[in-house]
């Protein structure tokens, strides 16, 4: 058919499968870099061979469809279950086998037959080099930070990828118009806002209905005056809101003494790394140029008059609904210094304070190869560097082309993950669940490329001029995600670590570079290094400022964002792999006994009167639970095997045993993490179920009835395939937003699985 009959032949997108629009996204995976890719469908090819083919009739008639296979019920629920990722591996792998399971078997040969049906279907999901891609979403703020940078950068995402932001904002609009902080929460004004803006970006108007439920809910609510900190400043990037409307984000602290208590640099790195570009903005009261979208958000926005608006007075309003961590008394006393000093700023000091920032943001995108610590800092990063290098510049490029590496497509749309991936994390607990079951023999290649992965990921390099820059040493250490990120945290570290030693004792285990203890010495070193005084462990770096510090908190949104703290599960991992390094090596065993120790003293004062631990990055008690249990029993606390448990491990399984379901599960909703208290899940969880019986397990708790208990339940939840459901959310960070990790729903519920075959069936 010549390319004349072709065009004129009309194509009936309405009659195609909704798998067809799916099959247009490719995805790769090297050395953990996760990228989805669009390719135009053959039939499209000859009308649309540029971006401003698009607006082609049938090219338009194309993106309607596309669009409309990715509508998504929230209603069902809010969380995505990776349906397009994991239709499209079932089309590029081999059917693994299925192993028929005889309900009338015992439960030790169903839980043997669940284990194999279930790592044979995760290891389709394997990327060949041996890490597991996955939906890292949650947040619902992330997305608008990056649409905003590429539209004050003039670089707009090309156009099946718009269209799949905007549908994935529409699938998590809230029944009263408005969006929340992550995808199941209540609406507030920052989340509202901010998808509405992004949706004015990507081309919504008023004319749309929906964006007249949300614009409703905004002025319902007060206005856009009332979004905290962050909108405020995210608004005034925009230009619909006046840089007079901030407090003070001042480029000059970063020149201040170093002894100085709240010192930035001394910052929890995370916000660190986001004050560091927001003060190059607020420097520079960097903003989009006047245009008919800004003045027409400029009215849509606000219940008064914009040029009325007294922006002094805005600096302090707030909507009450998005209020998790009141701005203190403290903080409110400091910003009247700054916002004075701002008024009578020199400009010599300001220029010479802006230089360093220029050269700080340099240096993190040249030791993290331009992706950055995580989402917020790489689209802040990046508008700072389109303004102070240019678009044209390699430094600029650099970060478009790192763009991708946060973008996620899953049934719901595109999203922005919060993180570029959780693959060594993922694939550390993937490691160890499968040895537990001693099932490396049953899967070969997927524990060789287990191995593989957490070889090329190791950190391969420190960051230069590492103390100017208010960095540490991370050679030798893990990462959470991929080697070029390259920021080293403890318990990735620990578990990248312990997973390495647990194979390094399977010779059978091919592996083309050993993980020996040359290469742990540095990761001993570092983790010995960040045990902080009060003996636990905290994230990335040692504490580095007094916690009372976290008065001068002005987010609103999230707690424990002003310094390091330290956690129960960042300390119980480390223990965890310190031990395990001790059993197979000498190097600084002593300085590791004595570490340990003190990190036990830590985990006991954590623990809560009731025998729980509150978990900081999982949902919630059963998380932390798990890793308080864990870290107890590597610290020298005794388990029930001599039937004479310590105090300590009896609370806390009694703890979980109180939590357990008639139908033998734990559920636990976000909302623990929250109000700080256990509130439970209307339904049973799988992630939750397997947290608690991996502690109770642990722990050997002896009531065999509540473990079979909660083993059934997740039998009775796996797929005939292997796979696991798709539930609630089971991440979360600074108590507040919640992420998903889609590879929890079958790595967990696994190791579970193997921890009772091996200690509990016999």
């Amino acid at each position: 058919m010549s390319t004349s009959e072709k065009q004129n032949t009309k194509i009936d997108f309405s009659q195609k499968e909704q798998t067809y629009f799916w099959n247009c996204w490719k995805f790769t995976s090297k050395n953990g870099q996760q990228r989805w890719h669009f390719e135009i469908p053959d039939e499209l090819k000859d009308i649309v061979q540029s971006e401003e083919d698009w607006n082609k009739a049938e090219a338009k008639e194309f993106l309607k469809h596309f669009d409309q296979s990715f509508i998504f019920d929230k209603k069902v629920n809010p969380n995505s279950a990776d349906k397009v990722f994991r239709w499209i591996r079932d089309q590029q792998v081999d059917p693994h086998k299925i192993v028929g399971s005889d309900p009338n078997a015992s439960l030790k040969e169903r839980t043997r037959t669940s284990l194999l049906n279930g790592f044979s279907f995760y290891e389709t999901l394997q990327e060949p080099d041996g890490n597991w891609a996955g939906d890292y979403g949650g947040p619902l703020f992330l997305i608008p930070g990056l649409v905003i940078a590429s539209y004050i950068s003039e670089t707009p995402f090309e156009k099946p990828m718009q269209v799949l932001m905007k549908r994935n904002l529409w699938n998590h609009q809230n029944e009263d118009g408005g969006w929340g902080l992550h995808i199941e929460g209540h609406s507030t004004m920052f989340g509202t806002v901010m998808q509405y803006v992004t949706l004015r970006i990507l081309g919504e108007d008023l004319s749309h209905p929906d964006m007249q439920r949300a614009q409703k809910w905004i002025l319902d609510n007060g206005g856009a005056i009332k979004i905290p900190q962050w909108g405020k400043f995210y608004l005034s990037v925009l230009n619909v809101y006046d840089w007079k409307g901030n407090d003070a984000l001042l480029p000059e602290m970063w020149k201040f003494p170093k002894w100085v208590p709240f010192h930035p640099g001394k910052y929890w790195c995370h916000n660190r790394m986001i004050f560091l570009p927001m003060s190059y903005c607020y420097g520079n009261k960097v903003k989009v140029k006047e245009n008919d979208l800004v003045l027409a958000m400029r009215k849509e926005l606000y219940v008064q008059d914009y040029d009325k608006i007294n922006w002094r007075k805005a600096r302090r309003e707030a909507c009450e609904i998005d209020i998790f961590h009141p701005v203190n008394k403290w903080y409110l006393f400091l910003s009247k210094f700054t916002n004075f000093y701002e008024r009578i700023h020199s400009k010599r000091f300001r220029k010479k304070a802006l230089k360093y920032v220029n050269d700080y943001i340099d240096h993190e995108d040249i030791h993290t190869r331009y992706i950055n610590i995580g989402p917020v800092n790489q689209a802040i990063n990046s508008i700072c560097v389109w303004h102070h290098h240019g678009k044209d510049s390699e430094q600029f490029q650099q970060h478009v082309y790192r763009w991708q590496d946060y973008l996620w497509i899953a049934e719901d749309g595109a999203k922005m993950g919060g993180y570029n991936g959780s693959q060594l994390w993922d694939t550390s607990f993937a490691g160890q669940a499968l040895l537990e079951a001693d099932m490396e023999s049953d899967f070969p290649e997927m524990a060789a490329n287990i191995y593989h992965f957490i070889d090329i990921t190791q950190i391969d390099r420190d960051p230069v001029e590492h103390k100017k820059y208010w960095r540490d040493v991370t050679v030798g250490c893990w990462p959470f995600s991929t080697i070029d990120h390259a920021w080293a945290v403890t318990d990735c570290t620990s578990e990248g670590m312990k997973t390495a030693l647990l194979y390094n004792n399977k010779p059978h285990i091919p592996k083309k570079n050993v993980i020996d203890v040359e290469r742990l010495k540095p990761a001993i070193d570092w983790l010995l290094f960040m045990q902080n005084n009060d003996g636990g462990w905290a994230s990335y770096e040692r504490k580095r400022a007094p916690q009372w510090i976290e008065v001068l908190n002005p987010a609103m949104l999230f707690e424990n964002i002003m310094v390091e703290v330290t956690y129960t599960e960042c300390s119980s991992a480390t223990m965890q792999g310190l031990k395990e390094f001790m059993l197979n090596h000498d190097y600084r065993k002593e300085d590791i006994k004595k570490a340990i120790a003190k990190g036990t003293e830590f985990l006991k004062k954590k623990q809560w009167d009731d025998g729980s631990f509150y978990g900081c990055w999982g949902v919630c008690f059963c998380y932390g639970t798990w890793f308080g249990i864990e870290g107890l029993l590597c610290g020298g606390e005794e388990g029930y095997e001599n039937g004479n448990p310590s105090e300590r491990i009896k609370k806390a399984c009694d703890f979980l045993v109180s939590k357990q379901s008639a139908d033998g599960s734990w559920g636990e909703h976000f909302e623990s993490c929250v109000q700080h208290c256990y509130i439970q899940h209307e339904e049973g969880q799988i992630i939750n179920t397997a947290w608690a019986l991996l502690g109770l397990m642990k722990a050997k708790y002896p009531n065999k009835e509540v473990i079979e208990k909660g083993v059934e339940f997740i039998l009775s939840r796996q797929w005939d395939n292997g796979d696991f459901p798709q539930e609630a959310i089971s991440g979360v960070f600074n108590g507040n937003c919640m992420e998903t990790y889609t590879s929890y729903r079958n790595v967990f519920p696994l190791w579970a699985l193997a921890r009772y075959y091996q200690y509990y069936s016999k």
